[in-house]
C-alpha cells in the first residue's frame, strides 16, 4: 500500500510502498477514502525535520535533556546510536481521516464491514491506504455526510475541546487568535453555540473566510488591526471586552498572549489550543486575574493507553465529553448542518502527489486551509498497480499448543551456507542494538521481518537489507527458508511467540524476559519436551560484555563461596512508557531483572535456588537476595530514585581474599595484592555484538546454544519469583530444572 512518511534526520518526504497492517483485536481495519492534512501540526513537523541537528535540539530542548542523561548512563557511542536510530527512520504523518471498514477485530463488533467511519490518532489515522484503528478512536459516519467532510472530524474534535475548555455561554464574546484550519473550525463552533466571535490572523483571506462563517469582525495583528478589532469588540460587549480568548496560533512570537491580555475582560478565560509562545506578561494577566487554560488534543482519553488501546471508556456521568464523544458530536453537527466544513476544502490531491503538495504548502503556493489526500478505490489500485491488498491472514495471538503444528524432528541440521534470520519486531532496541551487528556479520543473512506497524517494516528493510517485509508474524514463523527466528516484541507476547517459533524447528532468540509467569514458562518447557527443539537463546547480553568477561578472568577462581552486590540505578520511567502497564507487560523488574540475575549466576557458575525480595522506597524499587546452588549469595538493588547522571550498573564481588568492582561497563578493578588492577573501556559495550556472534555461530554449526536451557529456565524462574516473594513477604524457592546434557554452559 501507499503511505506518506518523512525521515526526521534528512527531512526527506516520500510516498512509500509498505505492507498493509493487520487487523488486531480491539479495533478495525479501515481503507482510507480521504485524509486531512493538518496544515499547522504537520507543516511544523515537516519544517522541524529540515533543520540541522542543532536546530532540532533548539526546537526540542526536552529531548536534549534526555539525551544528556542517557550519555551519563550508557556512554556517548551507545547514546549516539540510539539517537541516530530514531532520527534516521521514516515517521508517519496524518491523524484525521474517513474510510470504510474492511475487517473487524475481536471486541470491536459494534462496527461492520463496509461501514463508513471517521478515525483519529497520529499513530492510527495516518496518510496511508489502510489503517488499523482502535475502538475508541473510530466513530460511525451518519448517512448523508460526505466522506471528504467526515475526514475533518479529528481536527474538529481538537477545536471542540478548546471550546469546551472555554466554557462558553449564550451571548458571550470570544476572540480567536489564529485563523488557520483549527481556528476556522473554532469560529464555526462558537457561532453555532450562540457566541459573538471576533478573529485575528496575518492572512487577509482567512479573516474574510471567518467573517463569512459568522465572525463579526476580523483583522490583522498589527496595531491598526488590533485597535480596529478592539473598538468593535468593546462596542459589542458594552465596553467589557472578550469573555474568552482562544489561542489557535503557532510560532515563536509572544504577540498572541500579549494581544489576548489587551482584549480580555476582567477575569476572562484564555485557552491555548495551538503550540505558541506563552511568555505571559505578569502585570497584564495579574491585573485582570485572567484564567489561563490548556486544551489537550481531542479531549479526555487522549494519551491514556487504557482508553485508546484497551477500549476502556470513561463513564459519561464523570466525563461527559471524551475524545470519542467529541468526534461523534462533531460528525453529528455536520450531519445536522449546524456547522459547515465543505467551504474550508481548498484542494483534494491523490496520495501519490503528497510530496509535491507538502512542498507547495510549505512555500505558500497553495492558498486556503483545508487540503485532503484522496485514495484509489481497490479496483483503481489494481488497474494502476498502486498499493497492496490487505493481509488476509489472521493476526498473531495466543493459543493452545497444537500437535498438528509440530514438526518431527523439530531440530534442524546446520545450514549449508550463512544462516537466514527472521525477525518478529524491529523496534528501537532491535534497530540500534541487534540489527546493526547482524548486518555486518557475514555469517548471517537477514531474510524476513514482520512488525506491527507498516513503517517499522519499511525502515528495517531500508536500513538493514531484509529481503522481505510483512506486518504478519505468521509469515516469519511459516517461512521454511529461515534458520533462526528473533522475537523482539513487547513482553506479553514473548512466551507465545517463542513456543510457536520452537514448534517450527528453527533456532530461537528471544529478548528478555522469556516469560512473565510460571505458567508461561511451563508451556515453553513443555514445548521443548514435546518437539525436541531446545535451540533457544535469551538476550542476556551482560555475560558477553568484553570488560566484564575480562574482569572474571582476572579475578580467577580462588575457591570458596562469594558475595556479590549488584546496584541498578534504573531511573524513572517516562509517563508514556509501556513498561508502566504492569497488568499486561509485567512489572518493571520482571521485564529487565533477568539481565542481572543471569549475570550473577554466570559469574558464580551456579544456578539460583532461593529468592527473597523486599520493596524499596519508591514504587517499582526492589531489593533482592539470591542464594545459589554453590552456597554463594548475591544481592540486587533495583532502584529508580537516584540521579540520572549516576552510572546505571555497578557490581561488587567479594570472596577468597579478593575484591572486584565493575563500574557501568566503563571501568573494572581487581584487588588481590597491594594495589588494585584497573582496566577501562572507551565504549560502553554491553555485550550484544559478542552475544549475537555466539548465537549465529551456534546456528551455523549446529552446536550448543551459548547459554544452557537449564540456565535460561532457572534465571527466568528466579525473576518471576521476585514478584511472588514481594507478595508473600517470605523467601521463595526455585525448582531445579532437570539436567539436560549438551545444552551449553551456565
Amino acid at each position: 500500500m501507499k503511505q506518506v512518511a518523512q525521515n526526521y534526520k534528512s527531512g526527506e518526504l516520500a510516498v512509500l510502498d509498505v505492507p498493509p497492517p493487520g487487523c488486531a483485536p480491539g479495533g478495525v481495519l479501515v481503507r482510507s477514502l480521504y485524509s486531512l492534512i493538518s496544515t499547522g501540526t504537520e507543516l511544523m513537523k515537516v519544517g522541524e525535520a529540515k533543520l540541522s541537528l542543532v536546530g532540532k535540539a533548539k526546537a526540542r530542548p526536552d529531548q536534549v535533556k534526555k539525551v544528556l542523561d542517557t550519555v551519563s548512563q550508557q556512554g556517548l557511542m551507545n547514546t549516539y546510536k540510539k539517537v541516530m536510530n530514531k532520527l534516521d527512520s521514516y515517521t508517519p504523518l496524518g491523524y484525521s481521516l474517513c474510510g470504510v471498514v474492511v475487517e473487524v477485530g475481536a471486541g470491536a463488533e459494534e462496527f461492520g464491514v463496509g461501514q463508513l467511519v471517521a478515525a483519529a490518532g497520529n499513530e492510527f489515522a495516518l496518510h496511508a491506504e489502510y489503517n488499523w484503528v482502535p475502538l475508541n478512536l473510530c466513530v460511525p459516519v451518519p448517512d448523508g455526510v460526505p466522506a471528504e467532510q467526515a475526514a475533518f472530524s479529528t481536527v474538529g474534535a481538537i477545536a471542540m475541546q478548546g471550546v469546551r475548555q472555554a466554557e462558553v455561554q449564550l451571548g458571550d464574546t470570544a476572540v480567536v487568535i489564529g485563523l488557520g484550519l483549527v481556528g476556522q473550525l473554532v469560529v464555526r463552533l462558537l457561532v453555532a453555540a450562540g457566541v459573538r466571535v471576533f478573529g485575528i490572523d496575518t492572512v487577509e483571506d482567512r479573516c474574510r473566510m471567518a467573517e463569512k462563517a459568522g465572525a463579526l469582525h476580523c483583522s490583522s495583528p498589527d496595531e491598526a488591526g488590533v485597535a480596529s478589532l478592539e473598538r468593535a469588540l468593546l462596542e459589542a460587549s458594552n465596553g467589557l471586552g472578550a469573555d474568552h480568548i482562544l489561542l489557535a496560533a503557532g510560532g515563536h512570537s509572544n504577540g498572541p498572549v500579549e494581544t489576548a491580555a489587551r482584549l480580555a475582560r476582567d477575569r476572562a478565560r484564555v485557552v491555548d489550543i495551538g503550540k505558541t509562545k506563552l511568555d505571559l506578561p505578569w502585570n497584564a494577566y495579574y491585573d485582570k486575574e485572567l484564567d489561563v487554560r490548556f486544551s489537550r488534543s481531542y479531549g479526555p482519553g487522549r494519551y491514556d493507553d487504557r482508553y485508546e488501546l484497551q477500549g476502556i471508556d470513561y463513564p459519561a456521568g464523570y466525563v461527559r465529553w471524551t475524545e470519542r464523544r467529541n468526534l461523534e458530536c462533531f460528525i453529528d453537527l455536520i450531519a445536522r448542518e449546524q456547522i459547515d466544513v465543505g467551504s474550508l476544502i481548498a484542494g483534494q490531491f491523490p496520495i501519490t502527489d503528497a510530496t509535491n503538495v507538502y512542498q507547495q504548502l510549505s512555500t505558500g503556493a497553495l492558498p486556503g486551509v483545508g487540503f485532503l489526500f484522496e485514495y484509489p478505490k481497490p479496483e483503481e489500485a489494481a488497474e494502476t498497480g498502486q498499493g497492496a491488498g490487505v493481509a488476509d491472514s489472521a493476526p498473531t495471538g495466543s493459543g493452545a499448543l497444537e500437535t498438528s503444528h509440530r514438526r518431527e524432528p523439530a531440530g534442524r541440521p546446520a545450514p549449508a551456507g550463512a544462516p537466514r534470520m527472521g525477525f518478529i519486531g524491529a523496534g528501537n532496541y532491535a534497530s540500534s542494538m541487534l540489527l546493526p551487528h547482524l548486518q555486518r556479520d557475514e555469517n548471517a543473512v537477514l531474510g524476513r521481518v514482520a512488525t506491527n506497524k507498516s513503517l517499522s517494516a519499511a525502515n528495517a528493510q531500508r536500513r538493514f537489507g531484509f529481503q522481505t517485509v510483512s506486518t504478519n508474524a505468521d509469515e516469519v514463523l511459516n517461512d521454511d527458508t529461515l534458520d533462526a527466528i528473533f522475537v523482539v516484541t513487547r513482553h506479553s507476547s514473548h512466551a507465545d511467540l517463542t513456543c510457536r517459533a520452537l514448534e517450527t524447528g528453527k533456532a530461537v532468540f528471544v529478548e528478555k524476559p522469556l516469560a512473565l509467569t510460571d505458567d508461561e514458562l511451563d508451556r515453553i518447557v513443555e514445548t521443548v519436551d514435546a518437539t525436541g527443539n531446545d535451540r533457544l537463546m535469551v538476550g542476556f547480553n551482560r555475560r558477553f560484555a568484553p570488560l566484564l568477561t575480562d574482569l572474571k578472568t582476572r579475578f580467577g577462581d580462588p575457591g570458596g563461596n562469594f558475595s556479590l552486590r549488584y546496584l541498578v540505578n534504573a531511573g524513572k520511567l517516562d509517563s508514556t512508557s509501556w513498561y508502566l502497564d504492569a497488568g499486561k507487560e509485567g512489572s518493571r523488574f520482571a521485564g529487565e531483572g533477568g539481565h542481572f540475575i543471569d549475570t550473577l549466576g554466570w559469574w558464580l557458575d551456579s544456578l539460583p535456588t532461593e529468592v527473597y525480595a523486599v520493596p524499596g522506597p519508591e514504587a517499582g524499587d526492589v531489593v533482592i537476595t539470591l542464594r545459589f546452588a554453590n552456597g554463594s549469595v548475591g544481592t540486587i538493588s533495583y532502584v529508580g530514585g537516584g540521579s540520572s547522571r549516576f552510572p546505571k550498573e555497578t557490581i561488587d564481588i567479594t570472596g577468597g581474599g579478593r575484591n572486584a568492582r565493575f563500574d557501568n561497563f566503563q571501568s573494572a578493578s581487581v584487588w588481590s595484592g597491594r594495589k588494585p588492577s584497573t582496566r577501562k573501556s572507551r565504549s560502553t559495550d554491553k555485550g550484544q555484538r559478542a552475544e549475537l556472534a555466539a548465537f549465529v555461530a551456534a546456528v551455523k554449526s549446529g552446536g550448543p546454544m551459548p547459554i544452557s536451557f537449564d540456565s535460561l529456565v532457572a534465571t527466568t524462574r528466579a525473576t518471576i519469583a521476585v514478584d511472588r516473594s514481594l507478595a508473600s513477604g517470605r523467601a521463595e524457592s526455585i525448582l531445579s530444572p532437570p539436567h539436560r546434557p549438551g545444552l551449553g554452559t551456565v
